[in-house]
């Protein structure tokens, strides 16, 4: 079963797959045993979405910017920081004073992209307060959470309902 909770950690940390989709892995390794421990599991889900996020804060701009112009992956990279700035651009101009609950709620929704990746990269290139940032970011992830658990939950009772 301890593999179990690891595939659910590592899958939370994938990028736009996040705890959108480890959500619903687990609970689908509850619907097959519910020994399954949920709470243990979304405890791990959040913290495995969490622990790239300094990282991603201090170190993938400086890492983007300086591969941008590099041959194989300049491309790749270039792409990843139009869409930080982008996004980082979209949230500052619909939030105006309010970007750190803006931050909140864009990592909260649960869309592919929207996540706490994103949301981090977004801050890092908006220069905003790091603790601030990383409050907003696990705010979303928790927001994120509740919202992917109603629904998975709600999905797997409808299936067992017609099973």
């Amino acid at each position: 079963m301890l593999k179990h909770y690891l595939y659910c950690f590592f899958i939370a940390m994938v990028p736009i797959v996040e705890l959108r989709g480890a959500v619903p892995v687990a609970v689908a390794f509850h619907a097959a045993d519910p020994a399954f421990n949920i709470p243990l599991a979304f405890v791990l889900i959040a913290i495995g979405n969490m622990l790239p996020v300094p990282v991603i804060f201090f170190f993938a701009r400086k890492v983007l910017e300086w591969g941008a112009d590099k041959r194989v992956i300049g491309k790749f990279f270039t792409w990843c920081l139009e869409k930080g700035h982008k996004g980082g651009e979209k949230l500052k101009a619909t939030a105006g004073r309010g970007l750190y609950w803006a931050l909140l709620v864009f990592v909260g929704i649960p869309l592919p992209g929207t996540g706490a990746w994103t949301g981090t990269l977004a801050a890092s290139f908006l220069d905003m307060d790091f603790k601030k940032s990383v409050a907003a970011v696990m705010g979303g992830v928790a927001l994120a959470g509740v919202i992917m658990s109603i629904i998975s939950f709600g999905v797997a009772g409808g299936i067992h309902a017609l099973g």
